[in-house]
């Protein structure tokens, strides 16, 4: 693909080029009797600089890996800042993370892209789509094969995969997960790139049905979108041994809500700690960081519930566990949501949860055991939800109980089905 012209003009012109349809590979029966190999592409996917971003994308893969009827090798480019990175943030620590890297006995490669300042919202598409075509040249060359491309978001990710795939003849499935689809498709040039890489690829994928709504007023066919929820690994998320202990040792003394998740606008921990005024006694964990970290501990300072909120950072994801069992209450307040996976980890742990309706909510919280869905993003029915969990008799068990529907074995058995379908077809 060429791309002339100035940064304006480049996904304008790359949707022209990439319209021209060619010719899929040969399909021979034998694909199908193998087990599928993939190449799973998204820059949502942990490494040793950022290790809980994208977890998500990794806990998937990991679970349909493991069924042994897929394999897969990860493209997760890694944006490169011209000049000197910004003095904080992660994106600045990309020095640290290795261009190839094994993790959990998958193989994953880290090429560089251009992301520049100010127009990386026109021009990151490109720039990604070039980085990530000049680092699979290599690896096809070094022998690597793949059958199909598992793309993850739709922007600016969702847009490169179609591109690579027409680049080699493969099918594409693409997984919608929240802002890609309720939020970045307002804008003019990332709106068009979004519903062209709707029309091209072969299959969605939602996290939730409410997203697949989305995606069908994206101009998605109803058929094509298909809804695999995100699952829970319940050998990792489930009770603490000794509660009393697990409290002991985080310090969590009297009634404690935990919340998790970045420190950033569409989180909202502003309104768990308003509520907090109206919850004497209680205190409040925030695990995460990010930059609204000093708004809103000034925000708590100016209510005088400071020395009951602490932001305690990023906790490392295998200790999550740890601070979910310790908790009486988890609330997530986010404004948008595909499927909030803390939701889930919380009730396998035997948390009940308080969360805002954003997508998927109602689904991952569909009966008073998993805890409540309020309908209002106020402080005061933040409180009332919270005192409703509180004071609810079915108890942790049953909380635990209900998670359990949640596992992976559902959402891997749909993958394999999607993706087996769609060759099939190619």
């Amino acid at each position: 693909m060429t791309i002339s012209g100035g940064p304006s003009t480049w996904p304008m012109t790359a949707i022209a080029e990439a319209a021209s349809p060619r010719a899929a590979a040969a399909r021979p029966a034998e694909v199908l009797a193998r087990p599928l190999r993939l190449l799973t592409f998204s820059t949502l996917y942990p490494n040793p600089a950022q290790p809980n971003h994208g977890v998500f994308v990794e806990n998937r893969l990991r679970h349909l890996v493991a069924s042994g009827a897929a394999e897969s090798t990860v493209l997760a480019p890694i944006p490169w800042f011209p000049g000197h990175p910004p003095a904080s943030g992660p994106k600045s620590r990309f020095p640290e993370i290795p261009i190839r890297e094994t993790r959990h006995g998958i193989a994953v490669h880290h090429p560089r892209f251009l992301a520049v300042p100010g127009i990386g919202m026109v021009s990151n598409p490109v720039t990604l789509y070039r980085a990530a075509k000049r680092a699979l040249a290599r690896m096809t060359a070094d022998g690597f094969a793949f059958d199909a491309i598992d793309g993850h978001y739709l922007y600016p990710d969702g847009v490169a995969a179609v591109w690579l795939a027409r680049d080699y003849g493969v099918p594409v499935v693409l997984t919608a997960r929240g802002s890609d689809t309720s939020q970045l498709p307002h804008y003019r040039i990332p709106g068009r790139l979004i519903r062209a890489a709707i029309a091209r690829a072969d299959a969605l994928i939602a996290v939730s049905a409410a997203l697949k709504d989305g995606l069908v007023a994206l101009g998605a066919p109803p058929e094509k979108v298909t809804v695999l929820r995100n699952g829970v690994d319940l050998d990792v998320f489930c009770p603490v041994a000794d509660r009393a202990a697990a409290r002991a040792e985080l310090g969590f003394d009297g009634p404690t809500l935990l919340s998790v998740g970045l420190l950033i606008e569409r989180k909202r921990h502003h309104l768990t700690i308003e509520a907090l005024a109206e919850l004497p006694g209680h205190r409040l964990v925030i695990a995460g960081e990010g930059p609204e970290r000093t708004a809103l501990e000034a925000l708590a300072v100016r209510l005088g519930v400071a020395d009951r909120v602490h932001l305690i950072g990023a906790v490392p994801h295998a200790r999550l566990p740890l601070y979910y069992g310790a908790a009486d209450v988890m609330v997530l307040v986010s404004s948008r949501e595909g499927w909030a996976n803390v939701l889930l980890e919380s009730m396998a742990c035997g948390t009940p949860v308080v969360a805002t309706p954003a997508w998927g909510s109602r689904e991952a919280v569909a009966a008073p055991e998993a805890g409540v869905v309020i309908e209002e993003a106020t402080p005061a029915a933040v409180a009332a939800g919270v005192r409703q969990v509180l004071g609810s008799p079915l108890g942790r068990a049953a909380t635990r109980a209900y998670a359990e529907q949640f596992g992976w074995d559902e959402t891997t058995e749909g993958q394999l089905a999607l993706f087996r379908r769609v060759l099939a077809a190619a």
